[in-house]
């Protein structure tokens, strides 16, 4: 009798996730926005993030103590980097308060354009932080919106600006945070690689911004 010779088991080597190039708090971040993004803050573990990046869970703990923590980090540096580059264009902008209000839209609607990812966490998934942590982002938020409160305060003041009432009275403010709205907002639509390039969003929504205000030429 022939023995019969052993069924040749084929050995099927597990996927390897490529580890990711960039420094290990850098590539934690990253995967972070992309899987709070696409799943929700609720669901994502540490072991997703931690997947989706090629690094262990230990490589998380180095930097951040727990997932709330990360969360926190990554919506405090995007904040934190908007409110510089808003600072920055309006300080390069000159004197005349409709170039500051240019300049300010254009980088504000640029940003939410290219990192639409990293927009959508920050103002979807912040309801997840307790109070403490959020009171740093909400601060940056206000000086965001002082900044805007103060060009529209300029340009009425040079006659430069006649924005609508409300209530009979000019409520700037108000004014403020609803632009910020309507350009925060161009992150929940604008897709790249479509008829208008994020350049020309840009400066339409400069453009519109500057006739919501009632801007002279």
């Amino acid at each position: 009798m022939t023995k019969r010779k052993p069924a040749r088991t084929e050995v099927v080597a597990p996927a390897v996730v490529e580890r990711d190039q960039r420094p290990p708090i850098e590539a934690i971040r990253a995967a972070a926005f992309q899987q709070f993004a696409e799943r929700g803050y609720p669901v994502v573990t540490v072991r997703d993030i931690m997947k989706a990046c090629g690094l262990t869970q230990g490589a998380l703990y180095n930097h951040f103590k727990s997932k709330d923590e990360l969360l926190h980090d990554i919506i405090a540096s995007t904040q934190g980097e908007l409110e510089r580059l808003c600072q920055q264009a309006v300080a390069e902008a000159g004197g005349d308060p409709r170039a500051k209000l240019a300049a300010f839209v254009r980088v504000y609607v640029m940003r939410h354009c290219r990192l639409r990812v990293e927009a959508l966490v920050a103002n979807r998934e912040i309801g997840w932080l307790d109070a403490g942590r959020v009171a740093d982002i909400r601060r940056s938020r206000r000086a965001i919106r002082g900044i805007v409160v103060g060009i529209l305060a300029q340009g009425v003041e040079d006659g430069l600006f006649d924005p609508p009432l409300a209530g009979g009275r000019r409520d700037l403010k108000a004014i403020a945070m609803a632009l910020l709205d309507q350009w925060t907002h161009v992150s929940m639509w604008y897709g790249p690689g479509g008829e208008i390039t994020e350049e020309d969003m840009a400066r339409l929504y400069a453009d519109m911004a500057l006739r919501a205000v009632g801007a002279r030429p």
